[in-house]
């Protein structure tokens, strides 16, 4: 599972040892600015709308992001999302395994900051970040620059829906409740029909299918 000790904890997992000096990549490889192994974000735009995260954003983010101040790990999700204009969620399951990873590496440390465990940099981290520079764009930019405006648009209402939805699951009636649910599963069949109808717009042509995913 994901370990908050903190840099001076336990004796050979926060300590400096053989594994933890390797070289850090840099340049924007597969696996993004920072370098990486096999962990990272996996999350991607709409199909067709924008590129599949590289396996070294999130680790690429999460330094951008701690550079700025000491955050968890849900900060760094909700951050991301909410900088890519909701187009890229990061999963819990590829952040955590890249702050592990960072801090294997000597990047990051954790410590308890008004009693909140928080992720900040190390003196190594720092350097790697200032290392970067700052004339590259962060990912989250670069995932959100590269969709089109209907599709930036599109995620924002979807997620605006989403807490809306949340709402009415904590505060609402039985009844307001099962109009919330006969709405979505309204809204959900026009989707899968928009899809069936074909793309009828210049692009696609007359009766043109849209396929899902294999």
């Amino acid at each position: 599972m994901f370990s908050h000790e903190s840099e001076t904890g336990a004796a050979g997992r926060c300590g400096p040892g053989p594994h933890r000096h390797r070289r850090h990549g840099f340049g924007p490889g597969p696996f993004g600015d920072f370098g990486g192994g096999p962990f990272g974000g996996f999350g991607r735009g709409p199909r067709g709308r924008g590129r599949k995260a590289r396996r070294g954003d999130i680790r690429t983010a999460s330094l951008l992001l701690l550079a700025e101040e000491p955050r968890n790990g849900y900060q760094i999700m909700q951050e991301v999302e909410e900088r890519s204009e909701g187009v890229w969620r990061p999963s819990p399951g590829s952040v955590y395994p890249a702050l592990q990873q960072l801090e294997d590496e000597g990047l990051i440390r954790s410590e308890e900051i008004e009693g909140r465990k928080l992720f900040a940099l190390t003196d190594a981290g720092r350097a790697l970040v200032q290392e970067r520079g700052s004339d590259r764009p962060a990912p989250w930019e670069q995932m959100s620059g590269e969709l089109s405006s209907e599709t930036v648009e599109l995620a924002k209402l979807m997620r605006e829906v989403t807490w809306a939805s949340v709402q009415v699951i904590r505060t609402g009636s039985e009844s307001q409740l099962e109009r919330a649910r006969e709405l979505l599963a309204s809204v959900r069949r026009d989707l899968y029909k928009i899809l069936a109808d074909g793309d009828t717009g210049e692009e696609g042509g007359q009766g043109a299918t849209v396929r899902g995913d294999s």
